[in-house]
């Protein structure tokens, strides 16, 4: 329990902190963490796949290697407990969503019925507008029945404000206090009515921890597709991009995902000032020879700058 307690003080303090330097303006368009040289700690939510697309639980600090800028870098906090997630559940509600609606809420309900039961979970419906399913006040809940019907409000109608639903999520995910963030974004379509742009999209993830899943169920005629969009959000994040054939796969997917947060591994480390430039790359490898070829996912990419001079008076 000591342990535990250690590792989830560690990562509040990093989140803090990681919030703290979003403020920062990136220098172009591409999300990545933004991380001042005084802060001595990088955090990655990773998972961990077998070839099969398998999720492999139980591997050991020893499985793992992290390097930066192609230097090796030493992990020094590890957890892969089930450990509690703030998590938005975007829902396209805009007309074309119609024939679809019955087997996309299924799965949502999917996904609440199989998170962990100290999950906070907020709802977010969009189409011209995006809203809030829980009641006025209410930004999370872990009551199944209240997630239920805050699935269920509202009719298909409308076009699609996809971006801002995103940039929403990612706002309502900072005022969750869980150290662990995800968003479930599930969409027929590209944007066609946001106020906020692609851009502005990005530079939101720029400040993010979030983990964003994104599942596109498109029709093969929809002239609005933007599967490039969901699969940059899902891969710059961490997280993964599903695009099934058949609405009917769609329960089976979001339980998946579930599964997917439920056993993530954590892994930090100190980044170095010496070792390049302000636009840090990250690579996660993992082995374990009884598993066979193992895949990671995790965030790719950050900003690292240098912490201002003070002078002295």
């Amino acid at each position: 329990m000591e342990r535990r307690a250690a590792i989830r003080n560690l990562l509040a303090g990093a989140v803090s902190i990681i919030r703290r330097a979003a403020s920062a303006k990136p220098q172009d368009e591409q999300p990545a963490f933004t991380i001042r040289s005084d802060v001595r700690l990088v955090i990655l939510d990773v998972s961990v796949k077998d070839r099969a697309g398998a999720i492999v639980p139980g591997l050991a600090k020893s499985n793992f290697k992290v390097f930066e800028n192609g230097r090796s870098q030493p992990i020094i906090v590890f957890a892969r407990e089930d450990l509690p997630v703030t998590v938005g559940i975007l829902v396209d509600e805009s007309r074309s969503m119609a024939p679809k609606r019955a087997d996309v809420l299924t799965a949502a309900r999917t996904l609440i019925a199989d998170s962990n039961q100290r999950d906070e979970i907020f709802i977010l419906k969009f189409n011209d507008t995006v809203w809030r399913g829980l009641p006025a006040g209410q930004l999370f809940s872990s009551n199944i029945q209240a997630l239920s019907t805050a699935l269920y409000r509202g009719n298909p109608e409308g076009r699609t404000a996809l971006y801002d639903a995103v940039f929403d999520g990612l706002n309502q995910l900072d005022l969750g206090h869980r150290e662990r963030k995800a968003l479930v974004l599930i969409s027929d379509g590209g944007d066609n009515a946001s106020h906020h742009d692609r851009r502005e999209v990005y530079r939101k993830l720029d400040g993010s921890t979030a983990t964003i899943y994104a599942v596109g169920v498109y029709d093969e005629d929809d002239p609005d597709r933007a599967p490039a969009l969901l699969q940059h959000l899902a891969n710059v994040s961490g997280g993964e991009a599903f695009f099934p054939d058949d609405p009917a796969d769609l329960p089976d997917i979001c339980r998946g995902i579930a599964r997917d947060m439920r056993t993530r591994y954590t892994l930090g480390y100190v980044p170095q000032p010496s070792n390049g430039g302000p636009r840090r790359h990250i690579q996660v490898s993992v082995a374990a020879p009884s598993h066979g070829r193992l895949i990671a996912r995790a965030r790719t990419e950050y900003r690292f700058e240098e912490a201002p001079t003070h002078e002295s008076r």
